[in-house]
């Protein structure tokens, strides 16, 4: 019986550093069945995340702790067949919601938005944690925060909507994002100062990769504050907003 011969790769001290799919090694012209199966596990964890869905119930509990009114909301997008296939319907709150909105509108600085994206899992496991760190550097900015606003079948164009509803001068939307074969979890946080529907993405900061085993809570929390502040100061945000705070440390 032949053994299975794995050759070595010279990169493979690399790994230690990334997640990716590198220094996979081979069997002949293949790559080892090991990797082939962790490669298809992958892929089954990324098509979970796509389909997966916002844990509403548990989301509006542990949201009402901060002390914020929380609204439950939605895109136009009424199946995720629906938000796949049209993306443009995600970007768009139904009429529903619209409504909802108008019973809340005031003078606000600032609207947080939690929608699934991509990714609803991303925002199940993460978004908690980084609002616990950086809902309080907000407050201590004097900043006046609107409902905390969970919309269902939602892409990042969804804060636009939202902000100028509850007439906020500023939008945040987290978000999941796309998944990769090595982070089905990954939440990204879109910046936007002066949301108005027909907003394209020059407008916007985004911070990506939010999650464990990426950018963590803190350093993006910090990163986050200092975008807004910015924003506020100079009126703007997108790509006339530059980030000069320097390197993102934990």
């Amino acid at each position: 019986m032949k053994h299975e011969v794995q050759s070595i790769d010279p990169l493979s001290s690399l790994k230690a550093f990334t997640p990716a799919r590198i220094a996979i090694g081979r069997v002949g012209s293949s790559i080892p069945l090991a990797e082939s199966l962790q490669f298809k596990l992958a892929h089954a964890h990324a098509r979970d995340a796509v389909y997966s869905t916002l844990d509403a119930k548990d989301l509006n509990t542990r949201l009402k702790m901060f002390g914020l009114p929380v609204l439950h909301l939605h895109s136009k997008a009424t199946t995720r067949q629906k938000y796949l296939k049209r993306p443009d319907l995600g970007r768009k709150l139904s009429e529903e919601s619209k409504d909802e909105l108008n019973d809340f509108s005031g003078d606000y600085d600032i609207v947080i938005v939690l929608a699934d994206g991509l990714s609803a899992t991303a925002i199940n496991e993460n978004a908690i944690g980084l609002l616990a760190l950086l809902l309080p550097m907000l407050t201590a900015s004097k900043l006046k925060i609107a409902p905390l606003c969970l919309v269902e079948q939602g892409r990042v164009a969804i804060g636009d909507d939202t902000g100028y509803a509850l007439k906020a001068r500023f939008s945040l939307v987290l978000i999941g994002e796309r998944p990769g074969l090595s982070s089905a979890d990954s939440m990204g946080a879109y910046l936007t100062y002066g949301p108005t529907p027909g907003l394209t993405d020059e407008s916007r900061n985004c911070i990506s990769n939010i999650r464990p085993q990426g950018l963590k809570n803190k350093p993006a929390a910090h990163k986050i504050h200092y975008l807004i502040l910015e924003a506020f100061k100079r009126k703007l945000s997108g790509v006339a907003l530059k980030d000069n705070a320097g390197l993102i440390r934990s």
